[in-house]
């Protein structure tokens, strides 16, 4: 039990690590971010509805018994996001004025990600537990599955109006998550196992929310042929990187 548990925690220590890979942009200049933070958005925008298409909901549906709970719990997590991005810009516009700078969709696609962390990790502490070699390549399939969307989040971060440390650090929070979900499935096992049919449409339903109501908006202010054509290709790009972790999972 003891090689489960070391096995378990090395991976998702090297999962959530990865959210650190916005590191490599802090070294470029605030005006070269900003030149190019658009075609991260669209990237971002293919990453997050392709994740949510193509991984979650046909996982939300394959191990749900009865898909029309499952369908209301998708609404679900789309309305909760919905509340929660109102309780945000109420928030947001009586009393933050610290960070009044800060757009509420970062503050939404922290929470979300934090509930999509949360899931990674109880996927990877019960796949330890049904056997090692499982673990190891639910792991290789979550860090190839991170690398493209946690460059797409720390561009959202960034467009939301945080700065680059700033940025960084957060999404490194948020992805510690992925600790806590692992922790719980080692020490609860098949009930952790059960609560993953509960946090993944919520965490689908907040990707999809998040990328039709606050992303694809900010991509329809450039009118340009030119740019509005890059990001149509960068966004398909972003959904194609899904398709193609598919196959590789």
């Amino acid at each position: 039990m003891l090689t489960i548990y070391l096995y378990s925690f090395i991976s998702v220590i090297i999962v959530s690590l990865i959210s650190l890979i916005g590191v490599f942009s802090i070294s470029f200049k605030e005006e070269t971010i900003k030149k190019y933070i658009g075609l991260f958005i669209s990237l971002a925008v293919g990453g997050l509805l392709g994740d949510a298409f193509i991984h979650l909901i046909p996982e939300i549906f394959k191990d749900s018994l009865n898909h029309v709970l499952a369908s209301l719990l998708l609404i679900g997590g789309i309305l909760l996001f919905f509340v929660i991005e109102k309780f945000l810009h109420w928030h947001h516009h009586e009393d933050d004025l610290e960070e009044k700078h800060i757009h509420p969709v970062g503050k939404l696609l922290l929470l979300n990600d934090g509930f999509h962390n949360f899931t990674d990790g109880l996927i990877i502490g019960v796949s330890f537990l049904i056997s090692i070699p499982i673990g190891i390549a639910t792991t290789l399939a979550v860090v190839l599955h991170e690398i493209p969307q946690e460059i797409g989040d720390f561009a959202v971060l960034l467009h939301s109006g945080y700065n680059a440390k700033k940025a960084l650090w957060l999404n490194f929070v948020s992805a510690l998550m992925a600790i806590i979900g692992t922790i719980l499935a080692l020490i609860f096992g098949s009930i952790a196992e059960s609560l993953i049919i509960w946090v993944l449409p919520i965490a689908a339903g907040g990707f999809i929310y998040i990328s039709l109501t606050d992303l694809i908006p900010e991509l329809q202010k450039n009118k340009e042929v030119k740019g509005s054509l890059l990001q149509f290709f960068t966004l398909f790009l972003g959904v194609l990187l899904m398709l193609v972790l598919l196959w590789l999972e």
